[in-house]
């Protein structure tokens, strides 16, 4: 092997981890103000990248970006004032399961909508053929677009949480709801805001690496799956972490071809899973998010 194709495969590797960093981080939202692991991350992720390809149609791509975000923000919220809301103290194992119940109606859905075909946006910024070359190494201009997406979207929520009043009461919420209801805090209204950040965050997610990996009705399964082996990986609830445990899962898959058929690659996702959660069930940047999710379960 090269190593301007160790290269290449390094490229792939930090694209897709940035893909997975941003569905972890979704994952992350949800869980700091409600202690929920919301398995449907990744139909948002799926549905923002459908609804802007439909809208691309119609309206100029800046424009059909920003409806197709604020259109899923709208769908986060129905699901959680229709499905989450009413719960009273659910257990762990009860909400995966409507939160993956979600996942499939919110897939089928889809289906039914757009079909089995495959889709994509254009390019935000040049074409497929005008890739940014160093040697034998190509970089698509989308990829610096998924970079600086998931490199914004950290700052802006480390900035939410850690400095503005909104952010803490999203937090306090997370730590203890009866504690922070009694100090004043709208607890439902933080747990609907928690669902709306997470779904477009991943709408945004969607439209940006759409030109790269295509997007169809059931494309946002694999999504959650990657995202919340990176989520656990990373420490639940950690935005900073995401990023790390996003590059370490899609460099891992990256280089992973080079010793396994590439139909083996999910398996990856799936080993590492298993590995830190029998190993290090607090993430491997000591977040004791994921452990209290163990303890709870």
């Amino acid at each position: 092997m090269t190593i301007d194709l160790f290269l290449q495969y390094l490229v792939a590797g930090v694209t897709y981890g940035a893909i997975y960093a941003i569905v972890a981080i979704g994952f992350g939202i949800v869980y700091n103000a409600t202690g929920i692991i919301n398995f449907a991350q990744g139909e948002f992720v799926m549905l923002g990248g459908m609804i802007a390809v439909t809208l691309q149609g119609l309206l100029p791509l800046p424009v059909a970006v920003v409806l197709a975000v604020l259109i899923t923000m709208g769908v986060g919220a129905l699901v959680e004032i229709l499905f989450i809301r009413w719960l009273d103290h659910p257990t762990v194992l009860r909400m995966i399961v409507i939160t993956m119940g979600l996942s499939i109606g919110i897939r089928e859905i889809a289906l039914v909508v757009w079909g089995e075909g495959v889709r994509s946006l254009p390019y935000f910024t040049g074409d497929a053929v005008s890739a940014l070359s160093v040697g034998d190494v190509h970089v698509s201009p989308q990829v610096l677009w998924v970079l600086g997406a998931v490199a914004l979207i950290a700052l802006f929520l480390m900035f939410f949480f850690g400095r503005t009043r909104l952010g803490r009461q999203m937090r306090a919420c997370a730590a203890n709801r009866d504690a922070a209801r009694l100090c004043g805090i709208d607890a439902k209204g933080m747990v609907t805001l928690s669902f709306v950040l997470a779904a477009g965050i991943g709408a945004l997610a969607g439209c940006v690496v759409s030109p790269i990996t295509y997007v169809q009705y059931d494309s946002g399964t694999n999504l959650a799956l990657k995202g919340f082996t990176v989520a656990v990986l990373g420490g639940l609830g950690n935005s900073v972490a995401a990023l790390g445990g996003g590059l370490i899962l899609g460099i891992l898959e990256s280089l992973s071809i080079l010793v396994l058929p590439a139909a083996y690659k999910d398996v990856v996702a799936i080993a590492i899973l298993l590995l830190i959660l029998v190993f290090r069930p607090a993430g491997v940047f000591g977040n004791a998010a994921t452990a209290r999710l163990q303890e709870h379960a």
